[in-house]
């Protein structure tokens, strides 16, 4: 499609008050008048003669099969002019559709007759994201018409949790104190599963001393401890609207992805079994526990096709479900998220059914800007009701985890940015007291 730029409307409109001046100066030179015209006529005409032809112009598309989630990527589009001159200039632009950021439009010019185009792409939400077509425009060389192009591309990208982001935190994590690290660290003397017999020095805890084997052997020998293994550790996603928030840009059940993702990793290269679970209104979805870290990309798959749902969470049947899935005492880490005391109360009843089994770990999301309005100095009237209300959510927020908290649950109230490393902690302190 060919068609006139703005540059080109407001050169031809000009020769109106051009031929109005000289029919007013003087009516009988009224033919001079459409010189201007005709000339501006015969420079858009060869002006669009010279422009490059549309079937001049082939396109390549290519562009990444998965993104993850709070990453951006982009599709890299080659576009080659056959025949023409090394400074042709391209503006691009991607139509799709899905949940990421609206698309822009990028320019590049040719070189050697090719020019390179990278169009970015943001995701918001995990799901796919289908690229119908690109659309390239590009100008005559004097600026006056201007051609546009569309080829359909039929593509997709998948959109998947943040596997690389929970990789990563974790071997950062480890790699100061690490447990699981490159070297087989046995962590001798913490835990309660027998490792070895060492002989006694001083200092050592007397009440580890194994009298029998010292009798046997003549000198004093003491018993030696590891950090039990082999545990099964579940991991529930509450679905329901209130995860489907977003912080920092992405929603709170994609940052419950990401640190459920890294205790996972961590959690199998310990040698622990790993399940998981995903319930709303009903029970969504359920994982049976497995071990290996092959059996990571298994729970992955398990991760990236977790809803969004808009209706409330039902916690009594989701927490009850899981209960009743679980064959041997477990840590149970759920990651949910609650309004006030009123909405809290079934799930604390619920978890009273689950913590006498089971050890639980529950997660929240803080969101920074209740802290925010809380302490920002009030202008007006408004910013001190904002104040005050935003007090009055931290207030009964820490009700209600202060009374999950009594009932020996372990309860883990932090921002998006310190989820990963707060979860892997909790959970080390977990098996470090022999919890499980």
């Amino acid at each position: 499609m060919t068609r006139p730029t703005r540059k080109a409307v407001f050169v031809f409109s000009v020769s109106v008050p051009i031929a109005l001046l000289l029919i007013s100066f003087k009516s009988g030179i009224w033919y001079l008048s459409l010189c201007y015209p005709a000339a501006a006529f015969a420079l858009f005409t060869a002006d669009a003669l010279s422009a490059l032809r549309s079937h001049r112009v082939t396109m390549e598309i290519t562009h990444p099969k998965n993104l993850c989630l709070g990453h951006s990527g982009a599709a890299k589009v080659k576009i080659t002019a056959d025949g023409y001159r090394d400074n042709a200039a391209f503006d691009a632009m991607l139509e799709q559709s899905g949940e990421a950021d609206p698309p822009v439009v990028n320019s590049g010019r040719t070189r050697e007759g090719v020019a390179l185009i990278d169009l970015p792409i943001v995701p918001q939400r995990r799901g796919r994201i289908i690229l119908n077509a690109v659309w390239v425009r590009w100008k005559s060389p004097l600026g006056f018409f201007e051609r546009v192009r569309r080829d359909a591309v039929h593509g997709y990208i998948n959109i998947i949790p943040d596997v690389k982001g929970a990789y990563d935190e974790a071997l950062r994590f480890f790699s100061s104190d690490a447990e699981y690290g490159v070297k087989s660290q046995r962590f001798k003397g913490d835990g309660a599963e027998f490792d070895d017999l060492r002989e006694y020095a001083p200092g050592m805890d007397n009440r580890f001393i194994d009298w029998k084997s010292s009798a046997r052997h003549r000198k004093l020998l003491c018993k030696e401890f590891r950090r039990e293994r082999n545990h099964h550790v579940v991991i529930g996603f509450d679905t329901g609207r209130l995860m489907t928030e977003p912080l920092d840009g992405i929603p709170r059940i994609d940052h419950a992805i990401r640190a459920g993702l890294c205790l996972g990793w961590a959690s199998l290269h310990g040698g622990d079994f790993l399940g998981g679970c995903g319930f709303d209104v009903r029970f969504r979805s359920f994982i049976k526990p497995g071990r290996g870290m092959p059996y990571f990309s298994r729970f992955q798959h398990f991760a990236a096709e977790l809803t969004y749902a808009a209706e409330e969470t039902n916690f009594t049947l989701g927490i009850a479900e899981l209960h009743s899935r679980l064959t041997r005492r477990s840590l149970v880490v759920l990651f949910t998220e609650f309004v006030d005391t009123i909405q809290a109360e079934l799930l604390i009843e619920s978890l009273k059914w689950t913590v006498r089994k089971h050890a639980v770990i529950f997660v929240t999301l803080r969101d920074p800007l209740l802290s925010k309005l809380r302490n920002t100095e009030p202008r007006d009237f408004r910013d001190a009701a904002r104040a005050v209300i935003a007090g009055d959510f931290i207030k009964e927020r820490e009700i209600v985890l202060g009374r999950i908290a009594k009932m020996g649950v372990h309860c883990l109230d932090v921002t998006a940015s310190r989820l990963s490393a707060s979860l892997l902690n909790c959970y080390l302190r977990v098996k470090q007291k022999g919890l499980i």
